[in-house]
């Protein structure tokens, strides 16, 4: 789902950038707020658990593969707008030490992978305890995140959205079950031995 430079045009990437900004800007506020010494260290097991789920890939038809995003799984530990600043962090890091995502697509892939489902999953789940909405949430939000990067690229002309919607959804439907699969399974392990890391009170 990254997208490398290039694939957008400009007004696209700075459509993408300003909310990604504002987002991060409002999870340093957050996280001036919030962060204490107990708290610190959750955030930086987090964003190395998260870049280490991206950097692990399996197979998807067709001959293509994935990663999972951890979008869910870190607005779940650490609330949406914490989780929004970590995906932002690890993104950034993919970009400039691995390449992985363009420098101009910088502002969109984080808006795309990190902020979208961070926010999305983190309101999402304020109301329930349940296991399978959490599955649920987190396929969601894969699937949200793939609905931007398609109107995205069609957006900036690079492909019809008529030809790249359908196979983006129905590859990161596959995708998402990965990713339900990994938070559900994660969620499950905190709350049976730390539940008091659930950052989403109903969840504990």
């Amino acid at each position: 789902m990254h997208i490398p430079d290039g694939f957008l045009d400009g007004d696209v990437a700075v459509a993408c950038a300003v909310p990604a900004v504002a987002a991060v800007g409002y999870g340093l506020r957050v996280a001036d707020r919030e962060l204490d010494d107990a708290k610190v260290p959750l955030l930086g097991v987090t964003a190395a658990f998260v870049f280490a789920l991206q950097m692990v890939n399996f197979p998807v038809a067709g001959g293509t593969s994935g990663h999972v995003l951890g979008a869910a799984l870190a607005a779940i530990l650490l609330g949406p707008w914490l989780a929004g600043l970590t995906m932002a962090v690890v993104l950034t890091v993919q970009c400039f030490a691995f390449a992985d995502g363009g420098v101009t697509a910088l502002g969109a892939n984080i808006l795309n992978m990190g902020v979208l489902g961070a926010i999305f999953a983190g309101f999402a789940l304020q109301r329930t305890r349940s296991l399978l909405a959490v599955g649920v949430v987190a396929w969601a939000a894969v699937m949200l995140g793939a609905t931007a990067v398609s109107f995205e690229l069609a957006l900036s002309g690079t492909v019809p959205l008529g030809t790249v919607l359908a196979p983006m959804l129905g590859v990161h439907a596959l995708i998402g079950v990965g990713e339900a699969v990994v938070t559900v399974a994660a969620v499950s392990a905190v709350l049976s031995s730390r539940p008091d890391l659930v950052a989403l009170p109903r969840l504990a």
